[in-house]
């Protein structure tokens, strides 16, 4: 590790912490129907989309209603994108002539796509159509984000709310996330990148001759637009296969910090949107801090085991060191124009975040700095999160944590004025337990029938990692890889298409029903015993309860496989 690693951290840090506030302001303004500088010009458009759909602005939905709507619109934006793929060779908008994709991969990618998962298991340049790209993945880039959010945003209305059985309307949410939140800073985001130098086009693809004499085949596209919104929307889907690896995906340095910002904007300012919509600022910051906290745990440890390589370089000499450390550490699988620190800075924010973008392969990372990026989707991507599912995950473990304390002293759990009760510890808990029963089930699964088995480019621990990081990406709905493992079969596609499915909405339907619980209740003015949930022992309360609850789950899957792969490797055996 370096001082000039650790200050690119620390300046991230210190920038997403002074954007949380004024993003958030803004953001707690348009989801409360506020005006804002924007409605004088986007009002009559958002008006005119409700005309249109004769949706009523001012009704509000119960939350089975909320929950209804959701769903229905998810399966209508799955339907058309299955299908836009299947037919992409006689659509329009396609200068290399893909063909359409077969049934199998199309089902996978159509929820990858709705669940904002992005799991990719084709080459984005090699696959979609122009017109797959533009109308399918970057549309689904924004809905699916969109959505997240406006769960969200129902979640902290069942606690800020009294007495009533309405969380708000989904169809309102959802538009006034897209029209004053996503698609501005989108713009804003793409011109930045296309000033890097990221292509934006609709030219068929550069043939050139290389100084060899070799024939080469340039890939570009509607590159900038989609970039932004994956970023922004923490989906994470790459145009190309090398993602933010790739140069024309990720220029320069500079485009690579703006890259990692954009992951964290959103979900860092919807806790100070969390603050404001409760009527206490410090409930939000509270939040955010736990997350800090994790964060920094995170970013430390895989920096650290990157930077210590693998020793067994240094045992074979190689290194031309007598240390035990490999010099210059793991540069494997890495940029050399990102280096060690800007590239485990991205592993641990995309996967903190429900992103899934790398700038680097995850698969060749050291076994505890592959851990890492394993743990935080494992802890249920609460870490900051992803856009939406980020706050109303964090917000699930704060119930756990105020009924542990309530249990701690006898009395009834209390959170913002709300008595937790049976109900809603039950369907948190249900809401909880599905990601680990996906994750873990579906590895079991694959590591024991020969389809999961020959998808493996690793024996060993290592190959263990690769199907438990799929299943766990998949289920967490992050979409990042161990990228040896070779994901395009019908296994596969079915299988981590129903853990996509499972990690979204048996998640969102259980939160829902907590959120409509929560808003039909009285408020409870605090006592002497009521349990503060704004200081620094709730924070560490909170910290605790989310590790304590991903390490007793997934610790033996942990031991089976990076635990031991590094343990291996101390004593010279590498897989």
């Amino acid at each position: 590790m370096t001082i000039n690693g650790w200050v690119q951290i620390l300046i991230f840090f210190a920038l997403l912490t002074v954007l949380t506030r004024p993003l958030g302001a803004y953001m707690y303004r348009v989801f409360e129907g506020q005006s804002t500088w924007l409605g004088r010009v986007l009002g009559p458009l958002e008006r005119g989309f409700y005309k249109l759909a004769g949706v009523d602005a001012k009704a509000e939905q119960h939350w089975t209603s909320y929950a209804l709507a959701m769903l229905v619109f998810n399966l209508v934006c799955f339907v058309t994108l299955f299908f836009l793929q299947l037919w992409q060779n006689h659509l329009p908008l396609n200068p290399q002539g893909m063909s359409g994709l077969t049934p199998d991969l199309a089902f996978n990618t159509a929820i990858s796509f709705v669940t904002n998962t992005n799991w990719q298991a084709y080459g984005g340049e090699s696959t979609m159509s122009y017109l797959t790209q533009m109308l399918g993945l970057t549309v689904h880039n924004f809905v699916s984000a969109a959505t997240g959010i406006a769960l969200a945003m129902a979640l902290v209305r069942g606690f800020a709310r009294r007495s009533t059985k309405t969380l708000g309307n989904f169809w309102v949410d959802l538009t006034r996330c897209t029209l004053y939140v996503l698609l501005p800073i989108s713009i804003v985001a793409a011109l930045f990148l296309i000033w890097q130098g990221m292509p934006q086009n609709l030219s068929a693809y550069t043939d050139v001759t290389t100084l060899e004499g070799a024939k080469q085949s340039i890939a570009q596209g509607p590159v900038a637009s989609q970039i932004a919104i994956k970023m922004l929307g923490t989906n994470g889907g790459g145009f190309f296969n090398a993602n933010a690896a790739h140069p024309f995906e990720n220029p320069t340095a500079l485009s690579d910090f703006a890259q990692i910002i954009l992951i964290f904007l959103i979900p860092a300012a919807l806790t100070n949107v969390f603050g404001r919509m409760v009527k206490s600022q410090l409930q939000g910051w509270a939040i955010y801090s736990a997350m800090a906290v994790l964060f920094f745990a995170g970013v430390t440890a895989c920096y650290w085991a990157e930077s210590q390589g693998n020793p067994q370089f240094a045992a074979l000499g190689i290194d031309q060191q007598a240390s035990s450390q490999q010099a210059g550490g793991n540069m494997e699988g890495k940029e050399a124009r990102f280096g060690i620190a800007r590239s485990t800075l991205f592993a641990t924010v995309t996967t903190d975040a429900s992103c899934g973008a790398v700038n680097s392969m995850h698969d060749s990372y050291t076994p505890l700095g592959g851990m890492i990026p394993l743990i935080n989707i494992q802890l249920g991507e609460v870490v900051f999160g992803g856009v939406g599912s980020g706050l109303y995950g964090m917000l699930l473990f704060a119930i756990i944590a105020v009924f542990i304390a309530g249990l701690m002293v006898g009395r009834t759990p209390e959170y913002l004025g709300k008595k937790i009760e049976a109900k809603e510890v039950k369907m948190t808990m249900l809401a909880v337990l599905c990601l680990p029963l996906s994750i873990l089930g579906f590895t079991a699964l694959a590591s024991v029938v020969p389809q999961g088995l020959a998808g493996l480019a690793n024996n060993g621990p290592h190959g263990f990692s690769e199907l438990l990081y799929a299943y766990t990406s998949a289920t967490g709905n992050n979409g990042s890889a161990f990228a040896g493992l070779s994901a395009n079969t019908k296994f596969f596609n079915i299988t981590l298409a129903f853990a996509m499915m499972i990690g979204r909405f048996a998640m969102i339907v259980p939160m829902l029903a907590v959120a409509g619980s929560l808003a039909a209740k009285k408020y409870t003015p605090p006592s002497a015993g009521t349990f503060p949930t704004n200081g620094g022992l709730f924070i560490a309360l909170l910290v605790g309860v989310v590790l304590i609850v991903g390490g007793l789950t997934y610790f033996p899957a942990l031991a089976l496989g990076p635990i031991v792969e590094h343990f291996s490797m101390t004593a010279g055996n590498l897989y």
